[in-house]
C-alpha cells in the first residue's frame, strides 16, 4: 500500500474567504465532491458548471479545468474533495470485480443528484484531514473505498466511468489545439491528451502549425487579447489569467513586443 507522507491526501478540504481564480489545472484524477459553502465555477473551455451549497459533483479524469471559488458576502467557501488515483482504481476492480463494460462520453464533470449517503459521508470527513502519515495509510484507503461504494449503490452505472482505464487516443490536433489553447498546462500535457509522445506532438504540431508549439500558443493567446480588447472592449486584468498568462505584466510585454503598444493603448 503506498505512503502518504510523500504526497498530498486524497481527501481534502478547501475554505477561502476572498474570492479565488485559481487559473487552470489539468485534472488526472476522478474527483468526488461536496459543496458546503459559498459557490464554485468550473469551466472546461465548452461548459460551465455552477455548483452551490449542498451539491455532489464527480470530476472526471484527464481534463483540462478552469476554477473560480466564490465565497458567501461575508463568509467562507468550503468544499471537501475525495481523489481516486488510477492505482486505487484498478486495485478496487480487482479486488471487488468491478469493470467498466463500456465507455461513456459525457460532460468534464457530472452533477450527482443528492442523496442521504453522500451527505452523510461527507460529513464524516473532518477527522480523516489531518492522516496524511505512513501509519494512516490504511485508514484512508478505507474512507476511499467507501465513497467508492457509496457511489456505485447510488449509481451502478458509475463502475462504467470509473472503472475506464483507457488512455486517450490520437486526436485531430489542430481542433483540440484551437479549442484548448488558452490552458496554462505544458506541453506533456497536451501531448498526452492528443494521444501522442511529447516527441510525436512536437513533429506533428509543427508540420500542422508551422511553429513550435511555446511560439504558436503564445501567438494564438496574443490574437485572441487583441480580439478581446479592441472588439469586446475587455481589459488586460480582465483576460490574462483566462487566456493562459501567468501574470499580468508578462502578458503586458508580450502583448507590447507582438503588436507595438501596451494593450492599454489599443
Amino acid at each position: 500500500m503506498p505512503s502518504l507522507n510523500k504526497r498530498p491526501s486524497p481527501i481534502a478540504y478547501s475554505c477561502y474567504t476572498t474570492s479565488t481564480r485559481e487559473g487552470e489545472q489539468f485534472i488526472p484524477d476522478y474527483v468526488f465532491s461536496y459543496q458546503v459553502s459559498g459557490t464554485m465555477i468550473m469551466n472546461d473551455g465548452n461548459k460551465a458548471y455552477i455548483f452551490k451549497p449542498g451539491d455532489v459533483r464527480l470530476g472526471r479524469r484527464n481534463r483540462l479545468m478552469k476554477f473560480n471559488k466564490l465565497p458567501p458576502e461575508g463568509g467562507e467557501f468550503k468544499s471537501f474533495s475525495v481523489h481516486f488515483d488510477q492505482p486505487f482504481l484498478r486495485e478496487f476492480s480487482m479486488e471487488a470485480g468491478y469493470k467498466a463494460e463500456k465507455q461513456v462520453k459525457g460532460n468534464a464533470v457530472i452533477a450527482l443528484e443528492p442523496h442521504p449517503l453522500y451527505k452523510n459521508y461527507f460529513n464524516s470527513l473532518p477527522p480523516y484531514m489531518q492522516l496524511n502519515g505512513e501509519d494512516d495509510a490504511a485508514l484512508v484507503t478505507l474512507k476511499l473505498r467507501e465513497a467508492v461504494l457509496l457511489l456505485l449503490k447510488v449509481n451502478p452505472g458509475m463502475k462504467d466511468i470509473l472503472f475506464d482505464f483507457s488512455e486517450p487516443g490520437k486526436i485531430d490536433l489542430e481542433a483540440f489545439m484551437n479549442k484548448n489553447f488558452h490552458f496554462n498546462v505544458d506541453l506533456n500535457r497536451f501531448a498526452y491528451l492528443t494521444g501522442r509522445s511529447l516527441a510525436t506532438f512536437k513533429r506533428d504540431f509543427e508540420k500542422l502549425f508551422h511553429s513550435t508549439p511555446s511560439r504558436w500558443l503564445q501567438q494564438r493567446r496574443l490574437q485572441e487579447a487583441y480580439y478581446l480588447i479592441k472588439e469586446k472592449g475587455k481589459t488586460p486584468s480582465d483576460i490574462y489569467l483566462d487566456l493562459g498568462f501567468e501574470d499580468l505584466s508578462h502578458f503586458s510585454f508580450a502583448f507590447k513586443k507582438q503588436f507595438g503598444a501596451a494593450p492599454t493603448k489599443i
